[in-house]
């Protein structure tokens, strides 16, 4: 007579499996999450990319960022649309200003799926012998968290 070989798994090799999956989703999760928001902020950049030309080819032709006759220079100075028109999947508006003859400032402003109250982005451009140098830093209010700002922004 043929002894029977038992097939299958212990319930002890189970837990060990599911302790094993459950640790490496605690940690799988939260770094995915910070994965996609990076990846909402870069979208962010790119956007911008059309209002940086736009401010740096204008100064280049004027020589300023704003005409003395402007109160503050916006996007239709640089003839760019609407902040509330530039948008994407994950950027509301991009703005583009200026205060000063010497240094203009594009904010994004992110939508909620990157966060509902840390959802601003600011790249400043300074004149620096007759060029345009470019910046970006999380804003002082609202700034999106530093560990989301692609590395060319830190």
């Amino acid at each position: 007579m043929m002894k029977k070989v038992q097939q299958g798994f212990t319930l002890i090799e189970l837990m060990i499996v599911v302790a094993i999956i459950g640790i490496l989703a605690a940690i799988a999760i939260p770094a995915y999450q910070d994965y996609t928001k990076r990846a909402h902020v870069s979208e962010g950049l790119t956007l911008a990319a059309a209002a940086k030309t736009a401010m740096t080819e204008y100064y280049s032709t004027k020589g300023t960022f704003k005409t003395s006759d402007d109160k503050d220079a916006s996007n239709g100075t640089y003839g760019l649309p609407e902040p509330t028109s530039i948008t994407g999947n994950a950027v509301a508006s991009i703005g583009a200003t200026s205060a000063s003859q010497t240094a203009g400032t594009i904010t994004i402003q992110y939508k909620d799926v990157v966060d509902s109250s840390k959802n601003k982005l600011v790249m400043t451009g300074t004149a620096s012998g007759g060029s345009v140098v470019w910046t970006c830093a999380p804003a002082k209010d609202g700034g999106v968290e530093p560990k989301w700002v692609p590395s060319n922004c830190r």
